[in-house]
């Protein structure tokens, strides 16, 4: 539809998360993208205010969303304890959780697709001519939340009695070991693994490659390969074959060029997913969407690098890469096309780099020079 109006949730999020998105405003307004951009409150911050870093507001600013344009949070470690609270929230049992895993799982945001390609003049690249895209299943398997430090008494009996291995385990104290549950079901194996064949189809694409550890992991890693192989079936001029995610580490550096198209559960497409991005030069330039049926949410790779917040030195390329899988999303095709040309010129050109790539351009200098190329 001509001239129509988004509805865009922007949410910024923790340190350079800020900056980067203001690098990118500056492109989509170049663009004259026709959004309407409300704020959205996530993250560190909010957490210590309120104990929740994803506050009900802004999850009905989401829900009310064509889209959302996300900058980064600040990682906690487990450990996290409400001495960080204020005052008047401490001492109530609040735990903290990761928004952005929260947000994937409440509005079902079941890709994470995270494309990764080398631009000619990136003196970053250690390879040329690398095009992968990665389909990261984005709502369970080791991502679930299912975990128990301590183990309750009842799991603990339970898993004693239907297993063998679990044994010396039940002769621990309750405290002394953990547990986090690895939960792959078939009806999510079944989309990510269909998604990323259809890309293939689509975007012309002759290899799909499974990763996997069900030489090991064989329960919910083999559920996902076999279904894997039931998909392929259906797909006769589209290649399947599979590796293990340690070998897909090594071989993905020695024949760069063998892969096309990655499918994998939630932890091993995150881990798939930054080495590719260090292929094409480090999470500076690895864009990610989140993406569900009714929602996506776009993203950098990279977290909130508080050491440098407010010095506005963080290459804002990932978040307007991803910028551009946005508007790709939304059926703003020419756009998308235009936003990517202006970054791979600039990368090209080689005039202005920051500080990963040499440079000393700020993130606001970068945004400004792929703008001026629109």
């Amino acid at each position: 539809m001509e001239n129509r109006e988004y509805k865009i949730a922007w949410l910024p999020g923790d340190g350079v998360g800020i900056e980067v998105l203001e690098a990118t405003k500056i492109c989509l307004d170049k663009l004259n993208f026709n959004a309407e951009y409300t704020h959205g409150d996530i993250g560190w911050e909010f957490w210590q205010k309120e104990a929740d870093a994803l506050p009900q507001r802004t999850l009905d600013l989401l829900g009310e969303s064509d889209a959302a344009m996300f900058g980064a949070i600040t990682s906690k470690p487990v450990k996290v304890t409400e001495k960080e609270l204020i005052p008047e929230l401490q001492g109530k049992g609040h735990i903290y959780r990761s928004p952005i895993v929260r947000m994937r799982q409440i509005f079902d945001l079941y890709i994470c697709l995270r494309p990764c390609k080398s631009y000619e003049g990136n003196p970053l690249n250690l390879t040329k001519d690398f095009n992968v895209v990665i389909f990261r299943e984005n709502t369970e398997d080791m991502y679930c939340g299912v975990e128990f430090n301590p183990v309750p008494e009842k799991l603990s009996e339970v898993l004693n009695e239907i297993s063998k291995p679990f044994g010396r385990f039940h002769k621990l104290d309750n405290d002394q070991y953990a547990v986090s549950c690895k939960i792959n079901t078939r009806v999510g194996s079944e989309r990510i693994i269909r998604a990323a064949f259809e890309y293939a189809v689509k975007h012309n694409r002759k290899k799909v490659t499974v990763v996997h550890k069900a030489n090991v992991v064989r329960a919910t890693d083999g559920l996902f390969l076999d279904i894997a192989e039931e998909i392929a079936k259906e797909y006769p001029d589209i290649y399947m074959d599979d590796a293990n995610i340690d070998a897909m580490t090594m071989w993905m550096l020695k024949n760069p060029n063998n892969y096309e198209v990655l499918v994998a559960p939630n932890l091993y497409g995150d881990i798939i997913s930054d080495l590719a991005a260090q292929m094409v030069g480090g999470l500076g330039f690895g864009c990610s969407g989140n993406i569900g049926e009714k929602l996506a949410v776009f993203e950098p790779s990279h977290g909130s690098a508080p050491k440098y917040t407010g010095m506005y030195k963080v290459n804002p390329i990932a978040t307007i890469l991803a910028a551009k899988m946005m508007l790709e999303w939304l059926g703003e095709k020419e756009m998308a096309e235009k936003l990517e040309a202006a970054t791979a010129a600039v990368i090209k050109e080689g005039k202005v780099r920051t500080y990963d790539m040499g440079g000393s351009a700020t993130t606001l200098d970068m945004g400004q020079a792929i703008a001026d190329k629109l």
